[in-house]
């Protein structure tokens, strides 16, 4: 049987893969694990949801599961998933429960934990969590029951830590912030005027329906057309439960995660806080990345794609900065998970301290053409072992030098083989991988 919890939780589509009794068996789990933990007290959980119409039912049926398992819950409503991160230190509470399926599409949901303090929640627990979804042992009763209480004042509580980390007003800039019609919707447009910026929102109009629907960090185009409109300095989107952010210059022209953390790491290094001059990311960064951080002075350390991987390495080496090429970026100071707000408010904060446009500051930066191509193969693990593939890989290589880079990737869920190639020009970078994606399909 597949291992219930992924990378970020669980997730599937609502009230198809993702029931109410699984939401209400999970939370039920999660409470009774972090009882049998530590019994010096009831456990305390945070729940949080993004704005879909699923997340409704899954909200009612996980603080169900929580409270008939004896734990009192906070409920905070529609939230950023890094707001529920940042609450459940800030509220003292042992378990976050947020309720979202981030950027993919309205029907699909999901469930993401958190342990105390706001990080992730160790393989291990979630393990004993999965393990003990039957939940055939006592239920409390009478006052052993927990209790439900809302807090009105979460999203202030949210956005006050925002504003406490940021390093200069952003007074003088116009700002248009996409919200995809999610989470941000409410915390975005508050805490960017908060911050001093004008602010034009779009996609901010929620109705349980059109969360990532043709906007968002998923569909830039709509951002770009609006920063030329209203002539902004730049645009910021955000994806469903806002943990990621992407950007546009005032032309329009697409920042994207690689070039957002090669800012933010060039700034921290000025300053003093880029520990260890070391920035992290994940393999799938783009070579760009790798050639103006080592122009500058500044190490580059790699890890296996997804956040998890990033924010291990982030806690091993005790680093300041690190992220992904989709825009989830984190600073381990400031949060305990990618968070597309503090994001956005420190790139925004650099461009209005500098004075320097965006497009400036991004080109630091060249980001290199890069073509993905997904092979559908037989044994995945065979494949990429295979002597033919790892020659044609080392041929592409040489051909390529510093200049380009190729990536062989299995993929976590699925027999493909993710064939990924960058080089100094499109064709080249297309050709390339072409060649590889016929080399993987030949032997599969």
């Amino acid at each position: 049987m597949a291992r219930l919890f992924g990378t970020d939780g669980v997730r599937g589509l609502a009230n198809g893969d993702l029931t109410p009794e699984l939401a209400l068996a999970v939370a039920a789990s999660a409470a009774r694990v972090l009882a049998a933990h530590d019994r010096s007290h009831r456990p305390v959980a945070v729940v949080g949801r993004d704005p879909r119409a699923s997340g409704e039912m899954l909200e009612a049926a996980v603080v169900a599961g929580l409270a008939s398992a004896g734990a009192d819950v906070l409920r905070v409503g529609v939230q950023p998933t890094p707001a529920v991160a940042h609450l459940v230190g800030a509220l003292d509470a042992d378990l976050g429960v947020m309720i979202s399926a981030s950027h993919n599409p309205m029907p699909d949901n999901g469930i993401k934990l958190f342990a105390a303090g706001g990080h992730k929640l160790p393989d291990g627990i979630e393990d004993e969590i999965e393990a003990g979804l039957e939940g055939n042992g006592s239920r409390p009763t009478g006052a052993e029951i927990g209790r439900v209480t809302d807090v009105t004042d979460a999203l202030d509580r949210y956005t006050g830590h925002l504003i406490e980390a940021l390093p200069h007003p952003l007074t003088g800039l116009r700002v248009v912030v996409d919200c995809a019609n999610g989470a941000a919707s409410f915390a975005a447009p508050e805490v960017y005027r908060k911050a001093g910026a004008q602010v034009v929102a779009i996609s901010a109009e929620p109705d349980g329906i059109n969360i990532n629907e043709n906007c968002g960090s998923t569909h830039i185009d709509k951002l770009q057309a609006a920063v030329r409109e209203h002539g902004a300095d730049l645009g910021i989107a955000h994806d469903g439960d806002a943990d990621r952010c992407l950007a546009v210059d005032a032309s329009g022209e697409l920042v994207d995660g690689d070039q957002i953390m090669a800012v933010l790491a060039l700034a921290m290094a000025e300053a003093g806080e880029l520990v260890h001059d070391t920035l992290v990311a994940t393999v799938m960064s783009n070579l760009g990345l790798h050639l103006a951080m080592r122009e500058h002075g500044v190490h580059l350390r790699t890890t296996a794609v997804g956040d998890r991987y990033v924010l291990e390495e982030l806690r091993a080496g005790g680093y300041a900065l690190g992220g992904e090429q989709s825009g989830h970026v984190v600073f381990p100071a400031l949060a305990t998970t990618g968070d597309g707000l503090l994001t956005a408010l420190r790139l925004m904060s650099r461009v209005a301290a500098t004075g320097k446009p965006l497009a400036e500051l991004a080109g630091v930066m060249r980001r290199l053409p890069q073509v993905l191509i997904n092979v559908r193969v037989a044994d995945k693990h065979a494949v990429v072992a295979s002597g033919a593939v790892q020659e044609a890989v080392k041929a592409v290589e040489a051909e390529l030098g510093e200049q380009g880079r190729v990536l062989l990737r299995q993929s976590g869920t699925e027999q493909l083989v993710r064939v990924m190639v960058e080089a100094p020009t499109h064709e080249i970078a297309q050709t390339a991988a072409d060649r590889l994606a016929g080399v993987v399909s030949s032997v599969s």
